[in-house]
């Protein structure tokens, strides 16, 4: 999952820093990955039965819409659309992967091994 996340973030960066030139190449390599990344989590979480999909599987299938509605637009030569959508997505990911990501990862190890795995967090320090 975190290699499928970095691939993520790496397709949406390629948007945000493509210029008019290659912002059509990188939308369809977004597109091809999101397709894939959706996917593979929507149906590992038919597979084992995960109790959140609704709206994680909703999550996804909106973005796949907007993503679809981008695609029109670029083909209409609105650029700015694919831009703001871009952005929309760096502010969008954080946040899904956080809180719908990472329950997910956490039912799937503990429907694989039996428990729960443990998170390491790096506690933060205050400046005075």
């Amino acid at each position: 999952m975190d290699n499928t996340h970095r691939e993520f973030v790496a397709c949406v960066d390629a948007l945000l820093r493509a210029d008019d030139v290659s912002l059509h190449d990188a939308l369809e390599a977004f597109g091809d990955h999101v397709r894939r990344h959706f996917a593979e989590e929507d149906e590992q979480m038919r597979q084992t039965a995960y109790g959140n999909a609704g709206c994680h599987i909703e999550e996804h299938e909106a973005v796949l819409r907007s993503l679809a509605e981008v695609q029109v637009a670029l083909a209409e030569g609105r650029r700015e659309v694919v831009r703001s959508f871009a952005h929309a997505l760096a502010d969008w990911f954080p946040e899904h992967a956080r809180v719908m990501d990472q329950g997910l990862a956490g039912w799937l190890m503990q429907h694989r091994f039996g428990g729960s795995p443990v998170v390491i967090r790096r506690r933060e320090t205050q400046r005075a």
